[in-house]
């Protein structure tokens, strides 16, 4: 995928990645790999099964888990995207990515840690000030620090606008924050020295709504001038939650604010604002769609690993015989040779790969928009990405979360059991749906604003990077070509139908089910693409690629024909539904 399709190699003639190599880059990916397979990977269960507790003062987790930790820190691997100048490697984005998916697939709950601390520094080397990249964004480059983002509330949830928590201008030109923030991922731990929180809170002035908040960087620990932790803010944890799945992950409660640990004798938990006033969610959304992209690596790691597991299983476990072997004396085979075990081997295969090539092309659009040859280019690559971004975090979440369920079956009644592993991977997966925005709330972004902007930009431009894929199939390709342009159209169709309607509401009541029939395009795009990449190549591999790329264009794609019989004839059961009646 990185080199034979995306060729990732000609990132190295961009200034920024001047001094790079296919040989730096297979380095790193084989480091990743490393630490994966050493530390992260044997520790995956032993987290599963032992939670963190917390005895009202502080929370225990097992050693090994900042153990594994410390070992990511030192590799440099935390820093590996990020600016020469605060210490980092300049890798590209789509390697940096392609190689963190090896941790992701080994400890999805540990690799949550360094994932949202490296999203957290993206955003503050962005947005923050010199002196707050020296203090916040250097540390968590290190690996030292770690970092979370602050937005739900127990009563606001995913409702921004409805946010409560108060940041209070104090006379040093810091703030005092008070509120409450949940599902706080990582928000207390042992695991590193200082944790450094982004908290979303409204200023005394403001607009209400999400353009009245401001953004905060709020430490567990204060930090001094020349880089030593000083003071213990206050924030305080009030509580953990408890999660079917990434149980290693700390989940908290966090309470800022509450008095427990006074600074300066005053209360309120110490707050620095990043950049202006009321700018607070356009800061975070840096991160949160770093975060989100992210998730969708991670629904894509468990779904591949869930399809690894079970192709191994189902290729050593012998069960039952063909069906035209009626002789009860004759040797079982092995399960792999069941038609409808076929189907869901070939099923995974074909959305694994399939998110996974989502995942680094995306990736690849990031990287783009900072180092391609135009100014037309790079603005190109950032409007697709934006498009994108919704469809990366959401599709994966459904689809590998789908993988991982066909992996219990394929394992029968042990898939259940915690004997294997696939269990696992479905309760860590089934997360993914909901973190960084349900999968709802990404379908809502898309239709109602994503494609919208500019007048349909976005939408414009996918349609035209799906057309070039088209006219560049070979004849070997050509009815695979076909299907992805003919349900291009109509799904592009639907889309336009729907920003037409009279009623906006109508368009948001069906916003998943026209984010699902265009994510299962946009995925289709990418196989053709990899088809492209395959053509001509022999080899077991490339044909198991031409299997599962032809598998899903035309057994899975031609599924979002009912969706699209709804969404054209504008469907209004949806919104118009009576809650009394459910």
């Amino acid at each position: 995928m990185l080199y034979e399709w995306l060729d990732v190699e000609c990132l190295i003639g961009a200034p920024r990645y001047a001094g790079h190599s296919r040989e730096v880059f297979d380095s790193v990916l084989d480091l990743f790999e490393e630490i994966a397979e050493e530390h992260f990977a044997p520790i995956n269960r032993l987290l599963d099964e032992n939670e963190p507790t917390f005895d009202g003062v502080e929370v225990s987790q097992p050693a090994e888990a900042r153990s594994a930790l410390e070992v990511f820190a030192r590799s440099g691997l935390a820093s590996s995207g990020m600016d020469a100048e605060i210490g980092g490697g300049q890798l590209p984005h789509v390697v940096q990515r392609a190689g963190f998916a090896w941790l992701q697939a080994a400890n999805s709950a540990l690799a949550a840690y360094p994932m949202l601390s490296i999203a957290n520094a993206s955003a503050l080397a962005a947005h923050g000030s010199p002196e707050q990249v020296a203090r916040f964004v250097v540390p968590q480059a290190e690996g030292r620090f770690t970092g979370t983002m602050c937005l739900s509330e127990p009563q606001a949830g995913s409702s921004l606008a409805d946010i409560v928590t108060r940041a209070v201008p104090a006379p040093d030109g810091t703030y005092r924050v008070f509120g409450n923030k949940m599902w706080i991922s990582g928000g207390e731990h042992s695991l590193s020295e200082n944790i450094v929180h982004l908290v979303l809170a409204r200023e005394s002035g403001g607009p209400a709504g999400v353009k009245g908040l401001s953004l905060f960087i709020v430490p567990k620990y204060l930090v001094e001038e020349d880089g030593t932790l000083g003071a213990r803010n206050d924030v305080v944890l009030a509580g953990l939650n408890h999660k079917m799945g990434y149980r290693g992950t700390v989940n908290t409660f966090l309470n800022f604010g509450e008095g427990v640990h006074l600074v300066d004798g005053e209360p309120g938990a110490v707050g620095y604002r990043v950049g202006e006033s009321f700018n607070g969610l356009t800061y975070m959304f840096h991160m949160m769609n770093e975060a989100r992209l992210g998730v969708g690596a991670g629904a894509v790691a468990l779904g591949y690993t869930g399809y690894l597991h079970a192709l191994d299983y189902a290729r050593t476990r012998t069960q039952g015989r063909l069906g035209a072997d009626k002789d009860p004396t004759s040797p079982q085979v092995t399960i792999d040779r069941h038609p409808d075990v076929k189907r869901m081997l070939i099923s995974s295969k074909a959305v694994v790969e399939g998110g996974m090539g989502l995942i680094l092309y995306s990736s690849l659009l990031l990287d783009e928009s900072t180092t391609a040859e135009t100014e037309d280019e790079r603005v190109e690559a950032l409007l697709l990405l934006g498009v994108l971004t919704p469809i990366a975090k959401a599709w994966p979440s459904k689809w590998c979360l789908r993988a991982d369920d066909w992996a219990l079956q394929i394992h029968g009644g042990y898939g259940y059991t915690r004997e294997y592993p696939v269990e696992q991977f479905y309760r860590d997966n089934r997360l993914n749906p909901i973190h960084e925005g349900t999968d709802g709330i990404q379908a809502v972004d898309l239709i109602g604003r994503k494609l919208r902007q500019d007048n349909g930009a976005g939408l414009a431009l996918l349609e035209a990077r799906i057309r070039a894929t088209v006219d560049s199939a070979p004849t070997s390709l050509s009815d695979e070509a076909e299907a992805v342009c003919t349900w291009m159209e109509r799904a592009f169709g639907a889309t336009r139908s729907l920003w037409t309607e009279v009623d906006p509401e109508l368009a948001l009541a069906n916003a998943t089910r026209h984010a699902d029939a265009l994510g299962n395009v946009v995925v289709a795009w990418i196989w053709l693409e990899q088809l492209i990449a395959c053509d001509g190549k022999d080899g077991s591999f490339y044909e198991g690629k031409r299997l599962a790329g032809r598998y899903f264009i035309s057994h899975m794609l031609p599924e979002i024909g009912p969706t699209l019989d709804l969404l054209e004839a504008r469907d209004r059961m949806l919104l118009d539904i009576d809650p009394t009646l459910l």
